[in-house]
């Protein structure tokens, strides 16, 4: 496993399509209420990559020869949908849905990648609770980005956090290092053992992002080959950000 650290100029970069991944989630937020399909949230997103002069880093996507390439820019995982659920015109959000989204642009050849999780309108108190808690996951996780620290710190970070109101993270999905490719080394597991792993060291950039249940971490993919499911049919919640690490500590690239 080769991990590359990144020199200030190609953290600027990466903050740079960060910033447009940002701008792209504000306008998703925006749309996240009752009626709106996640097509039209599709819609939106691509008139801002064509606005702007961005690449998406999702669409046809294809990690593997034996999977059809991904037919969107966004990901949209509604309730026990864990991360990539693909826009349809035949989806429509209605008043109490979890929507995750995921978002990846490319600009000047770097890679932003950022995803968010949204009420739809009112919200049972678990689900509320659910977003709450990985967003706060995410937060802890992010102050762990401190050369000196291990690996695993970032990700029992989560776990620790999470399990502390029933919850569970996934493990089958993980973060990732992030520069000119949007997956580089290393994989950044949500759960584990403290004080294992790769050293962390000023340079290294990562997306964070913790895939929390309101259930089990047990998942599967449905027909369609991409859209990642809890195997209980329980809620799940997605938060993600792209986060430097700086001689002045973490920097969240994907964060205005």
């Amino acid at each position: 496993m080769h991990v590359r650290l990144k020199s200030p100029k190609e953290i600027a970069k990466l903050r740079k399509a960060n910033l447009v991944v940002s701008d792209v989630l504000d306008i998703c937020q925006e749309l996240a209420r009752p009626g709106v399909t996640t097509w039209d949230m599709e819609v939106a997103a691509r008139q801002y990559l064509e606005k702007v002069g961005a690449r998406s880093a999702f669409f046809n996507y294809q990690p593997a020869m034996d999977m059809s390439p991904y037919p969107a820019v966004l990901c949209t995982s509604v309730n026990s949908k864990v991360v990539h659920g693909i826009p349809s015109r035949d989806e429509v959000l209605v008043e109490g849905d979890i929507l995750s989204i995921d978002f990846g642009a490319f600009v000047e050849g770097y890679c932003g990648d950022a995803a968010r999780t949204f009420p739809i309108g009112k919200v049972s108190e678990t689900a509320a609770l659910l977003i709450d808690a990985t967003r706060d996951s995410l937060d802890k996780a992010i102050e762990k980005m401190v050369s000196g620290n291990r690996l695993s710190d970032v990700g029992h970070a989560v776990q620790s956090h999470v399990e502390g109101f029933g919850f569970d993270v996934i493990r089958d999905f993980v973060g990732h290092g992030i520069g000119r490719q949007m997956h580089e080394p290393p994989q950044v597991p949500n759960f584990g053992s403290p004080g294992r792993g790769l050293l962390l060291q000023t340079g290294l950039v990562l997306a964070i992002e913790p895939m929390v249940t309101e259930g089990s971490h047990k998942v599967e993919i449905l027909d369609d080959g991409w859209t990642v499911v809890t195997r209980d049919g329980k809620l799940a919640c997605h938060f993600e950000h792209s986060v430097a690490i700086t001689e002045d500590g973490p920097l969240v690239l994907s964060r205005r």
